[in-house]
């Protein structure tokens, strides 16, 4: 991969050197969108050979937004306490609070958890992979928004979340569009001004290929598609 230049400084990464998380380092565009109230940031990914070729987008706007109907449909799906993994200024753990059930997020981003607990929101600044409250007692654990992306290893993220969920929890993964993608990559958030991330692992992944993954775990599996979007229900 070419190296990625930002104000004189050289970054360069491949996929296995990578150990920012989502966006981390470098000149933090996913923080300032939303420290500045949104806009849209391009996900480029390393193993392209023009960079920006593959670019897909991402709207930070609509993680501060309210949860819209059709994803507290998908919630609803659900029973139990909630932990929302990746959960941003945590638009999902407000309505699982919104609709009378317990609920907990985690984020690594300080800017994301800041404006959460600004709303009386409750939220950890922690890493899914990290000691969690409640292991294993979780009704619902929720990768929202591509989250099954979370560390560039869709497998090892859903093996984890299963760990969270008690007997009868189930887990909900927002899949990628085409349903047998299943790709791993180092890749760079990029802010229109030209603000670059550094390199962080990431991953994306179809409804089919994260039903084998969850079904490999020995869970039950269903898929709802609601609204343009496709999750995997994974039943522990």
């Amino acid at each position: 991969m070419s190296p990625a230049a930002l104000g004189g400084t050289t970054i360069a990464a491949t996929a296995s050197e990578t150990s920012a998380e989502f966006g981390r380092g470098g000149a933090e565009p996913y923080e300032l969108a939303l420290r500045v109230g949104g806009g849209v940031l391009s996900v480029v990914r390393d193993d392209i050979p023009r960079p920006g070729d593959d670019a897909t987008s991402l709207d930070v706007s609509a993680y501060l937004a309210a949860a819209t109907d059709a994803e507290r449909g998908v919630l609803a799906l659900t029973t139990g306490p909630v932990l929302d993994v990746g959960c941003g200024p945590a638009r999902m753990v407000r309505a699982a609070i919104e609709a009378g059930r317990l609920a907990l997020g985690i984020d690594i981003s300080p800017a994301a958890v800041g404006l959460a607990r600004s709303q009386g929101l409750p939220v950890l600044r922690r890493s899914v992979f990290d000691p969690l409250p409640a292991e294993g007692t979780w009704g619902a654990v929720a990768l929202f928004d591509g989250n099954v992306g979370i560390g560039g290893d869709p497998a090892a993220l859903l093996a984890r979340g299963s760990e969270l969920l008690r007997p009868g929890g189930r887990m909900i993964v927002e899949t990628h569009a085409d349903p047998e993608r299943n790709v791993h990559f180092a890749a760079q958030l990029v802010h229109p001004a030209g603000a670059r991330s550094a390199w962080f692992p990431w991953a994306e992944v179809g409804h089919r290929a994260a039903a084998r993954i969850a079904g490999d775990l020995g869970m039950d599996v269903t898929t709802v598609a609601t609204a343009g979007r496709t999750f995997v229900l994974a039943t522990r």
